[in-house]
């Protein structure tokens, strides 16, 4: 098409998904299937199509699609933007809707069960074709409930029971039974987890996964009988301040399991602040492998969940969902550990 008559065209006509499969020599079913990357489309149909729009200058009409009962928009609910963890995970999930026609929307409840059950609904609303959410706090019996209106998986949330939406999780047990391994493997008997405060996490959160597995593997270790658990509030200034305390402790530990990174780096700072060396006084092992945690001067050992994997496997699965399928899914991915100096060698401690 030369410029003059594409020039013709946006004068006199809008470009609409017919204008695109006449330019491409394909069917409208075919330039659809395209725009919603749906399996088994071959790379030519998609360059033909992908031609077109780009000659044409083709933007679907949001507004039309929401009509047709497609908006090709999904949204992305997260608890807490704070966590060095959640970029992973948005990374993951645009990754996959890239080469589709779906474009993510955001929304962050800050961790209040209102404003995400609010943000639920407005997503519900605005005819999103289906949810990612990541950490959520509502029970499971009310994403049920959403779930018959839209599509959902939820990342973060161990409830394998679930039949109306899907799961996508680290093995958090495993995870934590990794950690505590590795502080036994390094010669650690005084081992402590430091965990969220009971009102912070629901039964299939990953903060009480991860204490149960660190249960598990102290059980294992010989140390069933002291295995016990700090519980640190997640607002400031009284998270800090539970830290101090916990650094100051006469009976302090000489190793520490944290529940993420989140708290874990926030101890190395307090540590290097009060004077208590890592690891030469005390071994930390953190959670998420966070990109911080890689820093030179933090150089934090980690279990690395892999957070844009979890968001590729959870966006592949919504698509699957919004595609036509049913059946619940529940996948468990293998976490590992990353070692880094805040975990000491048996030989030179």
């Amino acid at each position: 098409m030369s410029i003059e008559d594409r020039q013709k065209l946006q004068r006199n006509d809008r470009v609409t998904i017919r204008t695109v499969a006449a330019h491409a020599g394909v069917s409208v079913a075919a330039v659809s299937k395209v725009m919603r990357n749906a399996y088994g489309v071959s790379e030519a149909l998609r360059a033909k199509v992908t031609d077109a729009i780009e000659v044409l200058g083709y933007r679907p009409s949001r507004a039309a699609r929401g009509l047709r009962g497609r908006s090709f928009t999904i949204g992305v609910l997260l608890i807490d933007i704070r966590n060095p963890f959640l970029p992973e995970v948005i990374a993951g999930v645009n990754g996959v809707l890239a080469p589709s026609h779906y474009q993510a929307m955001i929304g962050v409840s800050d961790a209040r069960v209102q404003l995400e059950t609010s943000l639920i609904e407005s997503m519900v609303d605005y005819k999103m074709d289906g949810l990612v959410l990541v950490a959520p706090r509502l029970p499971s019996e009310i994403l049920a409930k959403f779930a018959v209106q839209i599509p959902i998986v939820a990342v973060g949330y161990h409830d394998a029971s679930a039949t109306a939406f899907d799961t996508v999780n680290a093995d958090d047990q495993r995870g934590a039974e990794i950690a505590v391994e590795a502080l036994l493997a390094c010669g650690y008997r005084g081992i402590e987890m430091l965990s969220l405060g009971e009102r912070e996490g629901h039964a299939v959160s990953v903060v009480r996964q991860r204490e149960i597995g660190y249960r598990r593997a102290m059980q294992r270790g010989g140390l069933g009988a002291s295995a016990p658990i700090g519980k640190i509030p997640m607002a400031s200034p009284k998270r800090e301040e539970a830290m101090r305390k916990f650094l100051a402790r006469k009976d302090r530990p000489r190793a520490v399991f944290c529940w993420s990174d989140l708290d874990a780096i926030t101890l190395l700072s307090l540590a290097m602040e009060m004077g208590v060396r890592v690891p030469e006084d005390l071994a930390v092992i953190g959670y998420d492998n966070s990109s911080t945690a890689a820093l030179g001067l933090v150089n934090l050992a980690s279990i690395d969940q892999s957070g844009r994997e979890l968001g590729q496997v959870a966006t592949r699965a919504l698509i699957s969902r919004i595609e036509g399928r049913t059946a619940s899914e529940h996948i468990l991915q293998t976490p590992s550990l990353v070692s880094r100096t805040s975990l000491a060698r048996s030989d030179t401690k």
